[in-house]
């Protein structure tokens, strides 16, 4: 993992804590939601990615007008020399190790939904027939906060198949000045393949089996049913917190602080890494009250009173 890291950075600059995040998804077997602003590095990231791991990638640009088939593939009418009609499948770009999902919310929600079961499955469903998707299989989708007309919020059932969210924001002074003299000269670096798509399966399983102390343990489920505004302790939350997190959310901080123990080259993970890894888990699967929001509340304040309770 160490190579995968100093692979990506001689590509990406500065965006540590993003690319972190990103290798602990990948480690954990997830899918991932990037945030940010156009011209962040996101899809030069999964570009990357799929570089550094040796996995089959492809991109795909979400529309409004974007069907299911689209991604998905189609059945097609074909006929023999001999005059014989048979249907064939052709696959869609679904059928890949690394589907970046540029720009999701702008697809619409049948097609937002033929994804999410992909995602969860890891196989489609296409007249009536099953068909397996590569593995691994990771989908890495991208959102832009600013430009918000014409587009379809995925649904709650949907942001909970993520396994992180990840804000991208702007890189600081120096790792701009790199960016800006490394991209704009007669030569653009380029990443080298340091896995295959074998070692990465092997990888997951190792993060399987990284023991994790009763402290952690606990420390996680404090956190998560904290945020619930049915059995939290916190007036904050019950107040301002209209849905919180569920068990999916406690089973990703169990396996994020695995691979964020592994990653940093420590045998078992500790509360810090639960802390650490609270905002990007659990800030997309709790939802803010209407008084909230017309308050000023974000749902980082409240993470923030979580992570307060266990530090």
């Amino acid at each position: 993992m160490v190579k995968a890291r100093n692979a990506i950075a001689r590509v990406i600059f500065g965006q540590r804590r993003v690319v972190d995040e990103t290798l602990i998804t990948l480690l954990s077997g997830g899918h991932l939601l990037l945030i940010g602003v156009p011209g962040l590095g996101k899809t030069r990231l999964v570009e990357t990615l799929g570089t550094v791991f040796g996995l089959e990638e492809r991109r795909v640009q979400f529309t409004p007008d974007l069907m299911p088939a689209d991604i998905l593939g189609s059945e097609v009418l074909e006929e023999s020399e001999v005059g014989r009609r048979s249907f064939r499948f052709v696959q869609g770009p679904v059928f890949c190790q690394l589907l970046m999902a540029d720009e999701i919310n702008r697809a619409s929600p049948r097609t937002q939904s033929a994804l999410l079961q992909a995602m969860q499955e890891h196989r489609v469903s296409v007249a009536g027939h099953y068909h397996g998707l590569p593995t691994p299989f990771h989908v890495l989708a991208t959102q832009n906060p600013l430009e918000q007309e014409g587009t379809y919020p995925l649904p709650e059932a949907q942001l909970d198949r993520f396994f992180m969210q990840v804000d991208v924001e702007y890189p600081e002074l120096e790792a701009e000045r790199q960016v800006l003299l490394a991209t704009t000269g007669p030569t653009d670096e380029s990443a080298t393949r340091v896995m295959n798509a074998d070692s990465l399966l092997d990888a997951q399983r190792l993060i399987r089996h990284v023991p994790v102390g009763e402290s952690v343990v606990e420390a996680i489920l404090e956190l998560v049913r904290a945020g619930r505004p049915e059995t939290t302790p916190i007036g904050d939350i019950e107040n301002h917190v209209s849905w919180g997190p569920g068990p999916r959310a406690s089973q990703a901080l169990m396996r994020a602080v695995r691979a964020r123990a592994v990653i940093d080259g420590r045998l078992a993970p500790s509360v810090d890494d639960v802390i650490a890894l609270a905002h990007p888990v659990l800030r997309h699967r709790m939802a803010l009250t209407f008084a909230a929001r017309a308050e000023g509340v974000t749902i980082n304040d409240m993470i923030d009173l979580l992570c307060e309770r266990i530090a």
